[in-house]
């Protein structure tokens, strides 16, 4: 039985030590939240983010903590926004930490094609583009089923509009 104790612990090792050394990556590996950029051109001119519309994630970094990972993106209008659903689950609560910091502090830099844009997160729960947002989100990623605004109301779903700084 002991043996079985001395593997499991190397597992548990081998697995902590991968998430701890992924804080130190030029962006996120996957799911798994990776650390600041350290590559990619610096744009600071307004794009037309409707190019957006056909890419299904992007990476982007908080500036505190700095972390970056991997989000869904919806386009309206030419104004960009990332969801965090999940807010209210328990693996919402312990799993989705982004959220409140970037509440607290939301400068932020999006890196799509290797450009990096400074971006500012600003929460939206009373917006008119609201209901037009989710209903992209729901083309790119529903299948067909339309998220309602309730969830926005409720918590469970948080909409950052991502502004330039």
């Amino acid at each position: 039985m002991g043996w079985l104790k001395k593997i499991i612990a190397t597992v548990v090792i081998v697995v902590l030590g991968f998430f701890l050394a992924t804080r130190f990556t030029d962006g996120p590996i996957g799911i798994l939240t990776g650390g600041a950029f350290s590559t990619g051109e610096v744009v600071s001119a307004e794009p037309n983010w409707r190019f957006v519309k056909d890419y299904n994630t992007v990476e982007f970094q908080l500036l505190e903590p700095a972390r970056s990972r991997t989000s869904w993106i919806a386009e309206h209008e030419g104004r960009i926004f990332i969801p965090s659903g999940y807010m209210l689950s328990t693996v919402g609560k312990i799993w989705k930490q982004w959220p409140l910091h970037a509440e607290k502090d939301g400068r932020a830099i999006l890196r799509v094609d290797n450009k990096l844009y400074p971006r500012q997160l600003v929460r939206i729960t009373d917006d008119p583009a609201l209901p037009a947002v989710l209903a992209e989100l729901s083309r790119k990623y529903g299948n067909g089923m339309q998220m309602p605004v309730s969830e926005v109301d409720r918590g469970s779903l948080w909409i950052f509009e991502l502004v330039q700084r």
